[in-house]
């Protein structure tokens, strides 16, 4: 089976199935935004929603992680983290999902890390297709992320009764099939799915104003642009952009020492290049002084820098990093005044 449907009417019959599976992750409503939450009431999964505060990735890549336990005298060791548990993440939009596959990419690099990898392994995506834009801030279309690329083990598509999900892997397959209320897809399905993507066509364009290799291009040229300038004025170094960011990957490792100051634990936490000591090095020295380096810097590591490394551009197109600045920076708005300035 290749592609199966699933009537709305039965969706919480399947969520309740797939609780039983293993520990299940959905966005849900908080006040006027959306974040992935632990499901224990089946009736607060929204699958309408724009992206949410921060990605899925607090599930793979946590925002405060146990790496091992350590005594000095006698000296020993031990995980912080004996055992992963299996978890489904669901209805996530393909823009994260381009996210994972980017944190993918960086973590499985050597060394590979082996806390992200066990926890990905333990991992079921659950991808629902986006058939609009979440807002106005999303640049998806342009990153090529506002369709499935793969990354997932089910895709679901709206419809309109009823879902029809692309079944992907292994895994996937397991949670749809001997399901009574979830059947194989019919000729008539799979052409209504054709019609939703045609539609889709017509209302998801193009946000920059160039292919992305012009966009690769502009930044090849515009290091020393005076545009970093105004962008660093504007910067408050919040460090919004990438606390939210699905594709940031930065951290810090710290220990945590007991009273006793024989035991403790060592963990690592998320970090940011927006932050004011995140470059600097002993002596005082600092790479990156300025808000106007740290913003380009941020840039570089979306459109440059992991191009060259990875032959991957790092924005998903989720617009989290403009939707959550205090200060209106725009991601689109810079990418196209780049590309204006490099056309002169």
């Amino acid at each position: 089976m290749k592609y199966a449907v699933i009537k709305k009417e039965d969706l919480n019959k399947w969520l309740e199935h797939l609780k039983k599976k293993a520990r299940l992750y959905a966005p849900r409503k908080k006040e006027n935004l959306f974040i992935f939450r632990p499901v224990k009431d089946i009736s607060e999964v929204c699958l309408d929603y724009i992206p949410t505060i921060l990605p899925p990735k607090k599930y793979y890549y946590p925002q405060k992680e146990k790496l091992f336990r350590f005594k000095i005298n006698p000296f020993k060791t031990s995980k912080a983290i004996p055992k992963f548990e299996d978890y489904i993440l669901f209805g996530v939009h393909t823009c994260d999902i381009a996210g994972i596959q980017c944190m993918d990419v960086v973590f499985r690099e050597n060394p590979e890390d082996p806390n992200y990898l066990n926890r990905k392994d333990k991992m079921i995506i659950i991808g629902l297709e986006c058939l609009k834009y979440c807002d106005e801030y999303a640049n998806c279309t342009s990153m090529g992320n506002h369709i499935p690329r793969g990354g997932y083990d089910l895709m679901m598509v709206d419809l309109g009764k009823a879902f029809i999900i692309h079944i992907n892997s292994e895994k996937g397959e397991k949670l749809v099939t001997g399901l009574n209320y979830i059947k194989e897809a019919k000729e008539e399905d799979m052409l209504a799915l054709e019609r939703v993507r045609e539609e889709k066509k017509k209302i998801f364009k193009e946000e920059f104003n160039a292919p992305l290799q012009k966009v690769y291009e502009a930044f090849d040229k515009s290091f020393n642009s005076p545009l970093w300038q105004e962008v660093g004025k504007k910067c408050v170094a919040c460090g919004n952009c990438t606390a939210v960011c699905p594709t940031c990957y930065c951290f810090d490792v710290l220990d945590e020492m007991e009273l006793s100051l024989n035991e403790g634990l060592r963990y690592r936490i998320w970090n940011s290049c927006q932050m004011d000591d995140f470059a600097k090095v002993a002596g005082g020295e600092d790479f990156r002084k300025g808000r106007e380096a740290r913003q380009r810097h941020r840039y570089y590591r979306k459109f440059k820098y992991p191009v060259d490394k990875f032959n991957r551009y790092f924005c998903t197109g989720c617009g989290r990093c403009t939707r959550t600045c205090m200060a209106g920076i725009n991601l689109v708005e810079t990418v196209n005044l780049l590309l204006k300035e490099a056309e002169k």
